[in-house]
């Protein structure tokens, strides 16, 4: 039972509680940057390889290291997306949102630090805290971004969200700094040169940093939120049955649509490539891990020019037309990969990747939300099948790219099917944009 002493009136546009909620991306986003993007990978690869022999043994079953780490991204991004519209249902009905997402964060965290245990001995332990840190960190965002209607004016929501992600860009890049230094140079720690344990050590500082900031969060949201409660027996199913209302709207919109498989696709292809680039560029090259990670650092800071220069493109030419451009830029850059074969080919694609990944993405979001239904006022709902159908193309993506690896034995194949993945996302780009001009000229 929710006391109705502890129910809060929530007051839209407090700014204690505005800095409270972007604090929270300051806090989750070194998971994003330290674990997924660039130490871990290194660090896993590491551990996983004897020599030239990428076969290791999960739980009895022989099977390849980079096989095995794509395939945990795939299982942990499904139960986020199976799970994400049951748990949002529940929230809304009992109005624990926060509980919910403090749930997801203790999970993520804790199993960030439990990552100082992996080493050859536990792949098992490695390999499930890593997934425990995916879901973690996939769940708890469902419930920060809902948050933001309710603790801001639909005036100035987009402005709160910049700064969000700002806050993000910026605590990703310091933590990953400080785990940079003390890699590079572990004597300043007293850590013995070739020592695992600094990479170690920057997995425990995930769990304090995103469980310490995210405090900060926590005491300041509301306890409780409240919408129109729904009966007790919808709870359960709830969430689903708004994804299929919503899904059959989009199949009454051919520009929706065609919008939403070509950005399922685009989605397969992008982050597909930000969560295999770090394991690309050490096991098919052999890049040492100090020059991986202040790649991916560089990446993050190329990321930031490119999402400026593809919003000053789409003033120009129109959000569709610069989508296509980025998704052309894809496939060269995909192709390109293919081909690569040593560091400074590996930072020059990266230099590039970093320029239509920060576009991509925000070019892609800001698109959907112009082609909503003008009458509509089911944002939510809309907005909770893209984030499905996001995390669904993470699962498709990641399992694709280890099956095709485990098949042909080389990464370089799978990278081929993320240029396919693009290619055919650029077929219903073309569409979409072909009707859009059709409708332009009537």
């Amino acid at each position: 039972m929710i006391n109705r002493k502890d129910v809060q009136n929530i007051v839209k546009g407090d700014k204690r509680v505005v800095r409270g909620w972007v604090m929270y991306d300051w806090a989750n986003s070194v998971y994003q940057l330290t674990i997924a993007s660039a130490i871990f990978p290194i660090y896993y690869n590491a551990v996983t390889r004897t020599g030239d022999n990428f076969t290791i043994s999960f739980f009895g079953a022989p099977v390849i290291n980079t096989v095995l780490y794509s395939w945990a991204i795939a299982a942990a991004y499904l139960l986020v997306a199976i799970g994400s519209p049951l748990f949002s249902s529940m929230a809304d009905y009992t109005g624990r949102r926060k509980g919910f997402m403090r749930a997801f964060t203790l999970i993520g965290a804790t199993a960030c630090g439990a990552l100082f245990f992996f080493d050859k001995d536990h792949i098992e332990l490695g390999i499930i805290a890593f997934a425990l840190g995916t879901i973690g960190y996939g769940g708890s965002i469902v419930f920060y971004n809902s948050f933001l209607p309710v603790i801001a004016e639909a005036k100035d929501q987009d402005r709160i969200s910049a700064r969000g992600y700002s806050m993000g860009y910026l605590g990703g890049v310091v933590l990953l700094l400080f785990n940079l230094l003390m890699i590079m140079k572990p004597g300043l720690f007293g850590i013995a040169p070739g020592s695992s344990l600094s990479a170690r050590i920057s997995f425990l500082s995930v769990f304090i940093w995103w469980i310490a900031f995210s405090q900060i969060t926590f005491s300041r949201l509301p306890k409780y939120t409240f919408r129109k409660r729904m009966s007790r027996d919808s709870v359960l199913t709830n969430g689903y049955r708004e994804l299929r209302v919503v899904f059959k709207q989009i199949q009454k919109s051919y520009k929706l649509s065609m919008f939403l498989t070509g950005f399922f696709f685009l989605m397969m292809g992008v982050l597909t490539t930000m969560f295999m680039a770090a394991t690309y560029g050490e096991k098919e090259m052999g890049i040492k891990e100090d020059v991986l990670i202040a790649t991916i650092l560089g990446i993050q800071l190329v990321g930031m020019l490119g999402a400026w220069m593809f919003a000053r493109i789409s003033e120009k030419l129109g959000n569709i037309p610069s989508l296509i451009i980025t998704i052309i830029s894809w496939t060269l850059i995909c192709i390109g990969a293919y081909f690569i074969t040593n560091t400074l080919q590996f930072v020059t694609a990266a230099f590039f990747i970093g320029i239509v990944m920060g576009g991509s993405q925000s070019i892609a979001r800001s698109t959907y939300s112009k082609m909503l239904p003008c009458d509509t006022t089911d944002h939510t709902s809309f907005f909770s099948f893209y984030d499905v159908m996001e995390k669904l193309a993470t699962v498709a993506g990641t399992f694709s790219f280890g099956v095709i690896e485990a098949i042909t034995g080389s990464m370089r194949y799978s990278v081929l099917a993320i240029t396919v993945f693009f290619i055919i996302s650029l077929f219903f780009m073309l569409l979409l944009f072909r009707r859009t001009r059709m409708e332009a000229v009537a």
